[in-house]
């Protein structure tokens, strides 16, 4: 496919002859959508402002790789529909329609919560109409998109089919870029109201994604400033690969009062050809070494899902439900044999142009987990008094590591996990709420700048207590505002440079979200966090280590507006300011990136084209085209992006 994928980006860019206005319509044949999308708007959808992506925006203080300072995905608390998915790879927007961070009170009702909250995925169903939805944009980058969802009834109200199609030709802040094609395929069979069983496929693949270097100073103080925009690499430096999840999720309704739901879910990714590269020993006047490291060909999968039967019953104004749950992933891994290629001395801004050298790659090690939870929860709700969720599981966690060499090393645990959470209706408008969740949670991967660079790190015990209130301030505006705790093991590099445990980490802080329709012509989604990041543990007793943890800021605001003009139908105007505060960049906490404000403006134009519903929509990310750095792993930095001018043309037919 990738020959026809160059030339059909070749055609919509301007690199063959064919008229690009009848190249559309040919792709609109060709490609048999899930969902409606000129009306994705995630400011006037979003439920709060914890976290929450719509097709393609997001809003919020929280994403999917930093919730109150930590990674829920790295924590592998990732579910799809509510249901236990081990991911490997992101469900593509091919299948995905939505993500919701659930912490907080957000999370009450889910059962089994995790300590650094969970990202659960919405799919795209297959509805019972033919539907065909078409976006289309590119930006100032030179970056382009052109995405086709279709949705093709089979038998009427029992058997839909939903396909979609992506093309991408990335541009990014460095001057890499890169090519992408996405596909993914879904079904939805309803023979009857009591059951519905949706299978789905998808796959991604990229060519041509050229690697820029992490910026690594040689001591305690920031890189010096490089341009945007320029590729500094050697060509041959580049990334392609794979990646793929399929599986299918599930619901019966064995009778009023009993429910059966469950996943089976596969992910994995295969790099055909993977580098990382680093300019390192940098010296204030932009002086360095630029090394590359490449990796053989790897992989990574895993098999995981989720049973879960339910039962629910009532007695007057109380509501009750029990949950008995099983969970099961199986996982295994390749890495190692990296290659060093020292290219040798470089400076900033300096474009490295060597020859492509003969890879002499070593031995790998290969890893595997399986894991086993069985569970029960309870959860009750009394009309006009309150809630109550209680959890319990036992997990069996089993890890092997096959390194080159060495005797086989064998982890176990069978650590029993528990999650409870109460909520009080004080009025009609005011609720309060508070909870406490004890969990199992991975590591994720060493950092590319480790000398153990991409070794799975192992699972580890975690604990979340949190306590606040929700209040309607009207019947469309909420007010969110809590108290967490959220206590880790701490990982980072050590005086070796080896990623690895030095002590315990926790945060604690308040939390606060407003949302909804301030007017019939305003929204608002606005979220601030205001933290104690600490360390603790012999190392910091004894001054190796910092106070404050590698990569977390103290302070984060977040606030976005949706506004429609009165006198313009169809017509609105958004903006979203966020501000974060410094961020510790070394483990000695000499380091640490200045606080930010970014300003991004867009607006968008709803109109129809014949019967056809359309949107167009213009926006301006980093308006003040503001510099400053993202941190890679402990004293390594790359940039942020600068100023980016993007156009979308949505349309539903």
């Amino acid at each position: 496919m990738r020959p026809v994928f160059r030339t059909l980006m070749g055609i919509w860019s301007g690199g063959n002859s064919m008229n690009k206005v009848t190249f559309l319509p040919l792709l609109l044949l060709a490609s048999p959508v899930f969902a409606q999308r000129a009306d994705e708007n995630a400011v006037t959808q979003a439920e709060d402002a914890f976290g929450t992506s719509i097709g393609n925006e997001d809003v919020g203080i929280y994403n999917s790789f930093d919730v109150r300072g930590f990674s829920p995905t790295r924590a592998g608390n990732i579910r799809i529909e509510g249901l236990y998915y081990d991911q490997v790879w992101a469900l593509t927007s091919r299948l995905r329609r939505s993500t919701t961070i659930r912490i907080g009170i957000s999370a009450q009702g889910f059962p089994f919560p995790a300590p650094t909250g969970v990202v659960d995925y919405a799919l795209r169903k297959p509805g019972n109409e033919y539907g065909l939805s078409v976006v289309a944009g590119g930006d100032s980058y030179g970056a382009i998109t052109l995405e086709a969802d279709a949705v093709v009834p089979l038998q009427t109200d029992k058997l839909s089919l939903g396909a979609g199609i992506g093309l991408y030709k990335n541009e990014f802040f460095n001057g890499t870029n890169s090519l992408q094609h996405v596909e993914g395929v879904s079904l939805r069979w309803t023979p009857n109201p009591d059951i519905e069983i949706i299978p789905f496929w998808s796959r991604s693949d990229i060519y041509d994604d050229e690697i820029g270097p992490v910026l690594v100073p040689a001591g305690s103080y920031l890189p010096p400033r490089v341009k945007r925009r320029q590729y500094l690499g050697p060509q041959w430096a580049e990334y392609e690969g794979v990646a793929s999840t399929y599986g299918g999720i599930g619901r019966f309704d064995l009778s009023p009062d009993w429910q059966l739901r469950g996943g089976v879910f596969q992910s994995y990714f295969s790099n055909r050809t993977d580098h990382f590269a680093f300019i390192t020993d940098l010296t204030p006047d932009g002086q360095g070494n630029y090394l590359v490291f490449a990796d053989p060909p790897n992989r990574l999968a895993s098999t995981s899902g989720e049973l879960r039967l339910s039962r629910k019953f009532s007695e007057g104004a109380r509501f009750h439900q029990i949950h008995l749950s099983l969970r099961a992933r199986d996982r295994e891994s390749r890495y190692d044999g990296t290659d060093v290629i020292d290219l040798g001395p470089t400076r900033i801004n300096m474009i490295v142009n060597a020859p492509e050298p003969i890879r002499n790659f070593g031995p790998q090690t290969r890893d595997t987990v399986r894991q086993q939870t069985l569970g029960i929860a309870y959860e009750g709700r009394w009309k006009n008094v309150g809630e109550l969720s209680i959890g319990i599981q036992k997990t069996r966690y089993r890890k092997r590591t096959d390194q080159p060499g060495l005797t086989p090393a064998v982890a176990r645990d069978n650590p029993w996990l528990f999650n409870i959470a109460a909520a009080a209706y004080v009025t009609d408008s005011l609720a309060i709420y508070g909870g406490y969740t004890r969990g199992l949670e991975e590591s994720g991967v060493a950092p590319p700048n480790a000398s153990n660079r991409n070794d799975a790190l192992p699972a580890i015990i975690t604990s979340q207590r949190d306590i606040g209130l929700r209040w309607s301030l009207s019947p469309k505006v909420k007010l969110i505002a809590g108290l967490f705790d959220v206590r880790k093991p701490y990982f980072n590099l050590d005086a070796a440079n080896r990623f690895d445990l030095l002590g315990d980490t926790k945060n604690q802080g308040i939390e606060m979200s407003l949302s909804g329709a301030l007017t019939p012509k305003l929204d608002i989604v606005a979220g601030a966090v205001l933290s104690r990041p600490r360390v603790t543990g012999e190392g910091v007793a004894l001054g190796r280590l910092g106070k404050l943890p590698v990569g977390q800021t103290a302070r984060r605001v977040d606030l976005n507006l949706d506004w429609r003009p009165p006198l313009f139908d169809g017509l609105s105007v958004d903006v979203n300011v966020s501000h974060s505060g410094r961020i510790i960049a070394t483990r000695d906490n000499l380091v640490s990136i200045p606080s930010r404000t970014l300003i991004d403006l867009g607006g968008r134009y709803a109109f129809k084209i014949g019967d056809a519903l359309a949107s167009l929509r213009v926006s301006a990310s980093n308006v003040l085209n503001s510099y400053g750095f993202d941190l890679q792993g402990a004293g390594a930095y790359d940039l942020i992006d600068g100023r980016r001018v993007g156009v979308r043309l949505a349309v539903d037919f």
